[in-house]
């Protein structure tokens, strides 16, 4: 199956409400459109462990993948991440939790003149 799109929500001076949460997929896992400007809220929402969310580099050194960044998300608790380089992480960024406990958001800040 495909990884699982977490919608963006755009935030303006006129304020937004929060952008629901996605639930986790340890299974098909998650993809995100990125700008280069998109940042994450995970939440941990077990009391009893912490979990893992990853990023996944787009690109390869010489040939070899390179390892996912990960961060871990106590119990109970929200962690914001971000922002991602295009660069870095693509226009398509993939995201991996460990768990169905995870919820994810994403949002972006508008730039305006």
């Amino acid at each position: 199956m495909p990884r699982v799109s977490i919608p963006v929500t755009q935030i303006t001076r006129a304020g937004v409400a929060p952008a629901t949460e996605v639930n986790g997929d340890a299974t098909n896992n998650h993809s995100v459109n990125n700008d280069g400007s998109v940042w994450l809220e995970v939440r941990n929402s077990g009391s009893t462990v912490s979990r893992t969310v990853s990023a996944l580099f787009a690109s390869t050194v010489d040939g070899v993948a390179v390892p996912a960044k990960t961060w871990s998300i106590p119990t109970s608790a929200s962690r914001r991440i971000g922002p991602f380089p295009t660069r870095l992480y693509g226009t398509t960024l993939q995201i991996d939790v460990d768990n169905a406990e995870l919820k994810l958001s994403a949002y972006k800040v508008a730039v305006q003149g």
